[in-house]
């Protein structure tokens, strides 16, 4: 009978197991409010918690949350345990994924379900109240505020104001293509920072920029306006402006986590303090910079360097045929705007004799502390077309140096070659007579006294028709070719989604191998030069407002306007943020095809009312 009993009970126990293993997956939504706080009011940052327990996949970061915006999105924690039972051994693993949010309009909200590997989750309700009034740091000789110091510590100080970012640029007054250093300072006085992260993207309107990697990873400490803060250069930029003005460089905007030391009075202990988190929003001051064009009159054989630069030549090979092709190398060293850099027309250069081809280039270049440096190999080819002595000319290499306002010219040697004569012909070699034998053929048909001329067959006549026809044919493509492409401007609104479907290419090839720098660039270049080539806009005047105001004349709706200016906002700040994964690539890839689609149905919509 007992062992009737034992059976049952150990059945039992198995079928529980069973059941409770089955249900061990899960996926589970919380909310919290931020540290210190029990309400949600509009302004403060509050966290969703996702937690995945036994699941097989991931959350992604939420697109659309009501009533607030998505700040950071990461995996927070994870936790795992092990169990035996009756010697089977089993893991449960449970991963934490905190969504920050900041909470920005009042109202009672809903958040979920969400799906995470077959999943489902419960939903989670939250409400957000009025903003709540600033409170004003207590005086150490403000006794208690109304109320008895036994019910709880009296704040005496908070140190706010204690954090702010200076951007600074090396000259306030440049010429065109002059580089810029660009540097966000932070000064702090809390007890310590844990964390600095971009939220908005720096706004650099009419400047070329490349980012510089070398800011600072230690704190060092610097006296100001009489104060003693800790300091870090957080970003390093070398901007490039492109045209004549002032230009304004807008400072992006920081969330920075530090530990506020807070004072209070016991009433037993005395003064005493406690270390607190806080979260700063922070925006350094904007800058303006006077642009200079480049000094008149400009060499007719400027190369666009401004800077400091070099070159110099190399030829590899000493012997040369006809008809084989050589190899010469220019290498261009120095500072500024060099990856720019053109050289002039060889072809204009060189003895007519040597065929020169379009070079294919190779840049090595190094983003500094405090400027752009290296150097960009530019490698020819030729081809001999006769044998004999020639002179392959000197090189001038003409660019602008800002330090002495001057254009400046640097020389790459030329050298003398010796062409032999190849195998096959060229324009040197002696051509031979043709042998004639003016002895008279022997007749040796009779000729017919009737006979047709062959000029007045029809044959004859079409030998000269079908090419007349043809001249035609192409004269009039030709006057139709050049009246299609006599406005520039309409030339490159029809090939606008072509080049951007082009770039849109190398984006996705970036996007596979994984390189996100690469990836971000290539999505706005294919989408300012979109809107640029369809908007007829020049790059140096292509802006937010601007390109606003000219969609909005071609009756593109303001919604549409709306999308694709917050498509910009969301790529330059995923090209700024700390990391993108895969996925986000994914996304900002679709965004990008889905809107240059729906923007060219729009201008074609546009066209056909136009022509009705």
């Amino acid at each position: 009978m007992k062992t009737g009993i034992t059976k049952h009970i150990l059945l039992s126990f198995l079928f529980l197991a069973c059941i409770f293993d089955m249900s061990s997956q899960s996926v589970t939504l919380s909310v919290s409010p931020g540290r210190g706080k029990r309400e949600i009011s509009v302004g403060d940052l509050f966290y969703i918690t996702i937690e995945v327990k036994d699941v097989n996949g991931s959350p992604e970061k939420p697109g659309d949350v009501g009533g607030a915006k998505v700040i950071y999105f990461d995996r927070t924690g994870q936790w795992s345990s092990f169990s035996s039972v009756n010697g089977k051994t089993t893991q449960s693993v449970s991963y934490t994924y905190t969504v920050t949010l900041r909470a920005q309009e009042e109202g009672k909200f809903t958040f979920g379900p969400i799906t995470v590997g077959g999943v489902k989750s419960n939903s989670v309700v939250y409400a957000i109240g009025a903003p709540m009034p600033q409170q004003q740091p207590v005086e150490p000789g403000n006794k208690n505020q109304g109320q008895s110091s036994q019910d709880k510590p009296e704040y005496i100080g908070k140190g706010d104001g204690n954090l702010f970012m200076r951007a600074e640029v090396s000259q306030s007054s440049a010429y065109v293509n002059q580089a810029i250093l660009y540097t966000v300072k932070l000064y702090s006085t809390y007890d310590a920072i844990k964390f600095i992260g971009a939220t908005a993207s720096p706004k650099f309107d009419g400047f070329v920029v490349e980012e510089s990697k070398d800011i600072s990873t230690s704190l060092e400490y610097e006296t100001y306006n009489g104060k003693t803060y800790a300091t870090a250069i957080i970003a390093r930029y070398i901007i490039f402006p492109q045209h004549e003005g002032n230009l304004t460089v807008k400072g992006n905007t920081y969330t920075v986590s530090v530990d506020q030391r807070e004072y209070y009075r016991d009433p037993f202990y005395g003064h005493l303090s406690v270390s607190k988190p806080l979260q700063l929003n922070v925006t350094p001051n904007e800058l303006s910079i006077n642009v200079k064009g480049l000094p008149a009159p400009i060499p007719a054989d400027f190369s666009g360097g401004v800077g400091q630069f070099s070159i110099h030549s190399e030829l590899p090979a000493q012997k040369f045929v006809t008809n084989q092709v050589g190899s010469i190398v220019y290498t261009v060293e120095g500072t500024g705007n060099i990856k720019y850099i053109s050289l002039p027309d060889l072809q204009n250069i060189y003895p007519s004799e040597l065929e020169v081809y379009t070079p294919t280039s190779e840049t090595n270049v190094n983003v500094g502390s405090y400027d752009v440096s290296g150097k960009v190999k530019f490698d020819y080819s030729f081809m001999p077309l006769e044998w004999g002595n020639f002179r392959i000319p000197d090189l001038k290499l003409v660019y602008f140096n800002p330090k002495t306002g001057r254009y400046e010219t640097s020389v790459a040697k030329g050298y003398e070659i010796v062409v032999e004569r190849g195998t096959g012909s060229d324009k040197s070699q002696t051509k031979t007579k043709a042998s004639f034998d003016s002895q008279l053929m022997p007749v040796t048909t009779d000729l017919a006294f009737k006979h047709r001329p062959y000029v007045y067959g029809f044959f004859y006549w079409l030998f000269y028709i079908i090419p007349l026809g043809g001249i035609i044919i192409t004269y009039i493509w030709y006057k139709s070719y050049l009246a299609a492409n006599s406005d520039v401007l309409a030339v490159r609104s029809r090939k606008a989604n072509r080049m951007a479907r082009r770039r849109l290419k190398r984006a996705y090839a970036y996007m596979k191998a994984g390189d996100r720098n690469n990836f971000y660039d290539e999505i706005l270049t294919s989408l300012w030069g979109y809107i640029g080539d369809k908007l007829s806009i020049p790059v140096s005047e292509l802006s937010r407002e601007n390109i606003s105001g000219k969609l909005a004349m071609r009756d593109i709706s303001d919604e549409e306007i709306e999308h694709l200016i917050k498509l910009i906002d969301d790529v330059e700040f995923e090209k700024y943020a700390p990391s993108s994964a895969t996925s986000e690539m994914n996304e900002i890839y679709d965004k990008t095809i889905n809107m240059m689609n729906s923007l060219e149905d729009a201008f074609k919509m546009n066209r056909k009312n136009e022509e009705l």
